[in-house]
């Protein structure tokens, strides 16, 4: 494959009558890299630095969960559910074998899918994300309504407040916008809404058994959080590494919940060696 984050055309493909778009691209043949995107997200908002650098060497997968962006259907408001989209577009794409990476709801997917679907996902990289039941995850300051200003949204959540935090903000700003044909849709507000319940039921506290399903997941994971993430607190990457058996934690300084893209050289290559 040549096409790149820039110019992979936007796919669709039927499962279970939900059609799902979805773009893929990079060095076929091994184990794909399927991404699983953010709260209130489309297939526009992965960092081409980061897609682009991991496309040398796996093939990425880029997709809208059901009722997302172009994706068609409609949204679950609970992460179990989003979980088995996810299972059913992996069977309609003929995808035996998945390494995932998800960021912040992506990321709580990623733990059900494995879960669910254990034989399916090989590897897993949590970026920004808590276990069911965390310490905090009531997501009170998200909101389902478009952001008059979504640049200084992300500003404000992915980035420290510092200057060299802010900076690299809007470095990863504008590398957000390289591509420029064939962009994705916005999330509806409908979608968003049942994100939004979807995560804050992730993050509610259960009666019995606060982290007890952890410690079936097995495979090796890769967890990776800001220390200075307002969105889900960095107790939470602990947590996972503390009850996952087969994990390892970073977490990287001076940075907010989009770590990764603030520090994403270093982030490169501690995937690189995971993957490896």
């Amino acid at each position: 494959m040549t096409h790149s984050h820039e110019t992979a055309p936007t796919q669709f493909v039927d499962a279970e009558g939900i059609r799902y778009a979805y773009r893929r691209f990079g060095k076929s043949g091994g184990v794909p890299l399927l991404f699983l995107e953010y709260f209130n997200s489309n297939m526009d908002g992965w960092d081409p630095l980061v897609t682009n650098a991991l496309a040398a060497d796996h093939e990425v997968i880029l997709f809208n969960n059901a009722g997302v962006a172009s994706s068609g259907g409609e949204t679950s408001a609970a992460v179990p559910e989003m979980a088995e989209r996810c299972a059913a577009f992996c069977r309609a794409l003929g995808l035996s074998a998945i390494n995932v990476v998800g960021f912040s709801l992506g990321g709580m997917i990623s733990q059900q899918l494995a879960l669910d679907h254990s034989r399916v996902v090989e590897r897993i990289i949590l970026l920004g994300t808590g276990p069911r039941g965390g310490e905090g995850m009531t997501f009170t300051e998200l909101s389902p309504e478009e952001q008059s200003d979504p640049a200084s949204f992300l500003l404000a959540a992915f980035f420290s407040p510092s200057d060299a935090s802010q900076s690299a903000g809007r470095e990863y700003l504008k590398r957000l916008e390289s591509r420029k044909e064939d962009r994705d849709l916005p999330v509806s507000r409908d979608s968003a809404v049942a994100q939004l319940a979807a995560i804050r039921e992730w993050g509610a506290i259960p009666t019995t058994g606060r982290y007890a399903k952890l410690k079936e997941i097995t495979h090796p994971t890769l967890i990776v959080h800001g220390n200075k993430d307002i969105v889900v607190s960095p107790v939470n990457a602990l947590i996972l590494a503390e009850q996952l058996p087969n994990a390892q934690l970073i977490v990287y300084p001076d940075s907010g919940h989009g770590a990764q893209y603030q520090h994403a050289r270093l982030f490169l290559e501690h995937v690189k060696l995971f993957l490896s």
